[in-house]
């Protein structure tokens, strides 16, 4: 199967070579590697140009923010199987996207999902989270369950026929569309049960109470936009959930 892997970017001169070296080293061959950048201005734009072909698809224009950005990239990709990774981020080793297709081939899921370890950002060494999605069982999301979304895989036709991120949804539209495809669309998952990504700290929910509170409410939308009923406990338990990856400790090295 062909995978694209799309990284969206303004202004990522300092990380955007670890992100792009991640990919270009991974075993699994046919990779087709789409980056849309937001009119960069500190050196991000020459940069990705540097390496040339390796970067199948590359487009500089403004967008409306992340997400939109994620959408034009989800757009131009022609894999059958799609993956995001911010330019802040890397995969974790240089087998992930093999053993990733190895699993939508086993399983013949709609989509496959991972672990993820958030690391300092300058010392990528020193852990600060570990994401650890487990296994997924229905009505997951009701218990505030979700994957980390950069660890999350899907087969192109999923976004064909679901849609793609909603503009709308700010900060929560990556919670909003797993919540549509799995919860509500019940996609057949698959879980790799490996840390695949490592992501430096500071992403938009989570970089702020304030922000972290407009998520919240970003979510309850997320249900009532789908004609979902949540319980009454739902939006508790997914912030709950998270204390716990600060204190859980990854079964290997950081990096391998």
């Amino acid at each position: 199967m062909k995978v694209s892997i799309i990284t969206v970017v303004y202004n990522g001169a300092e990380f955007i070579r670890d992100c792009i070296e991640s990919i270009l080293s991974q075993t699994y061959s046919d990779i087709e590697y789409i980056i849309v950048d937001g009119q960069s201005t500190d050196g991000t734009i020459e940069i990705v140009k540097s390496y040339g072909t390796k970067v199948a698809r590359f487009i500089s224009e403004s967008d409306k923010g992340l997400y939109d950005a994620m959408n034009k990239g989800i757009r131009l990709a022609t894999g059958d199987i799609i993956g995001l990774l911010n330019a802040d981020d890397f995969y974790r080793h240089d087998r992930v996207i093999e053993n990733m297709v190895a699993t939508f081939e086993r399983t013949g899921s709609d989509a496959v999902y991972g672990d993820m370890l958030y690391v300092d950002r300058i010392n990528t060494n020193k852990l600060k989270r570990y994401w650890r999605s487990g296994w997924y069982s229905d009505n997951a999301f009701l218990w505030g369950w979700m994957p980390g979304h950069l660890s999350f895989f899907a087969k192109r036709k999923l976004y064909e026929q679901l849609g793609l991120f909603r503009l709308d949804m700010k900060s929560a539209a990556d919670y909003e569309l797993m919540l549509r495809f799995i919860h509500k669309n019940r996609a057949k998952l698959a879980y790799m049960n490996e840390v695949t990504i490592v992501m430096r700290v500071g992403g938009i929910s989570n970089s702020s109470l304030k922000n972290r509170l407009r998520a919240n409410r970003e979510d309850r939308l997320a249900w009532q936009l789908n004609g979902l009923n949540p319980y009454f406990f739902t939006f508790w338990l997914k912030p709950l959930r998270k204390l716990k990856q600060y204190i859980s400790k990854p079964p290997e090295s950081l990096h391998k």
